[in-house]
């Protein structure tokens, strides 16, 4: 079986109507569809080959006849598009993961992470030996054969189970590939912390992995301070501080169920249930009201999901990253540490810093910088590709 579902004797042929030769021979792995000469109609997903303009073979990929992304490329002039370059792929990115996690403390992690691993368009997950696949879009759904990538993971990556997770606009969840679907949340470790996630339920692939490295620097800043975790999910940066000793944590997020799995992940890292308060409410109205009743705090995470998940939703999205950001600052003590996040790819990260900057302002607060983060090296990008860059995360301490 192979890894690519479509047939490698029907490729599209297309030439780029701009020199983006060097752009993409530097490793930037989208083509899009005004760099073209033509795009002929196919299926999504269907094999492409690409022609410099001076008639030279560039790039193979995967195509997309009618979005703006019309090739995501997948090899360079003499590779060859099968399936020994995508097990060759495979392998790189298993064995990176081998060194990053030797210590065993991590069983939680990405394993592909699309682009940044040269398979674009597909994720996959691993909590446990439990793997979660996703594909970003029609062209990637398309052109993975998931059969074959799951037979892979267990083969080589030793997984139980896959369940490929559907988009969220879909019907259903997503479904079970290899073994079942987990029935409940699976357990998994973060840094030696045990966290449960809902796979099939859960937000993404059932928890947020790219903040494990921004976790840890919670932890390590928590120590004698009252944090206030806000979009708090199931909890992740409210278990670090209470392990790294925050006087009492406030964990706060809309939905009920992530409530309620946040208080259980505390519990389970052995820490006193009588220093977690968990709430369900609007961060927006929480905060509002904290402030109505002067509440502060010593740390607060604003960590909120994608105000922009598309490029139309930008500047409905500054301003709510904005307004977020003056209220957070409000409620936070002097000499108080905020951690500001933005996991959107349309917002770069001179706009992330212009926002912070505003709201500070705002807020009639001064601040310096502690550091500037992102994801973590299981969540790899390319270097010609800051666009994929997504994950800001900004540490500030403010007088």
């Amino acid at each position: 079986m192979s890894f690519i579902r479509t047939d490698p004797a029907k490729v599209v042929r297309l030439k780029l109507a701009r020199d983006r030769t060097r752009t993409l021979k530097q490793g930037y792995p989208w083509i899009y569809r005004d760099w073209l000469k033509e795009t002929p109609p196919a299926p999504a997903g269907s094999r492409a080959l690409v022609w410099d303009k001076d008639g030279s073979i560039l790039a193979f990929g995967m195509y997309d006849p009618t979005g703006p992304l019309a090739v995501r490329v997948c090899a360079l002039e003499r590779e060859q598009l099968d399936d020994e370059l995508i097990r060759s792929k495979f392998q790189a990115a298993l064995d990176l993961r081998r060194t990053l996690f030797v210590d065993g403390r991590t069983d939680g992690f990405r394993l592909f992470n699309g682009e940044g691993d040269g398979v674009p368009g597909l994720t996959c997950d691993l909590y446990a030996g439990h793997a979660v696949l996703k594909l970003d879009g029609d062209a990637p759904t398309g052109f993975w054969d998931v059969e074959a990538v799951a037979d892979w993971l267990v083969e080589r990556a030793g997984v139980a189970d896959v369940f490929l997770k559907f988009r969220s606009d879909a019907k259903t969840r997503g479904r079970a590939v290899r073994g079942a679907a987990p029935a409940e949340a699976v357990e998994f470790r973060e840094n030696g912390f045990r966290f449960r996630a809902n796979l099939v339920e859960g937000q993404k692939t059932g928890f947020f992995l790219d903040q494990r490295d921004n976790r840890a620097r919670i932890g390590e800043l928590a120590k004698g301070r009252s944090v206030l975790n806000l979009f708090a999910y199931t909890g992740g940066f409210s278990v670090y501080a209470g392990a790294g000793g925050a006087t009492r944590v406030t964990s706060v997020d809309l939905a009920k169920p992530a409530v309620e799995d946040a208080r259980r992940n505390w519990l389970l890292n052995g820490l006193p249930a009588d220093l977690h308060d968990t709430v369900a409410a609007d961060a927006f109205q929480f905060l509002e009201d904290a402030r109505a009743a002067k509440r502060t705090w010593d740390l607060v995470i604003v960590d909120p999901p994608s105000f922009a998940p598309a490029e139309r939703h930008v500047e409905k999205a500054t301003a709510s990253y904005q307004a977020l950001f003056t209220s957070a600052l409000r409620v936070l003590g002097p000499g108080g540490i905020i951690a500001l996040s933005s996991c959107s790819s349309h917002v770069s990260s001179e706009m992330f810093f212009e926002l912070a900057e505003a709201a500070v302002s705002k807020a009639r607060r001064r601040a310096v910088v502690l550091g500037v983060y992102g994801q973590p090296a299981d969540h790899p990008f390319p270097l010609a590709c800051r666009e994929l860059q997504y994950l800001k995360v900004l540490l500030l301490q403010v007088r």
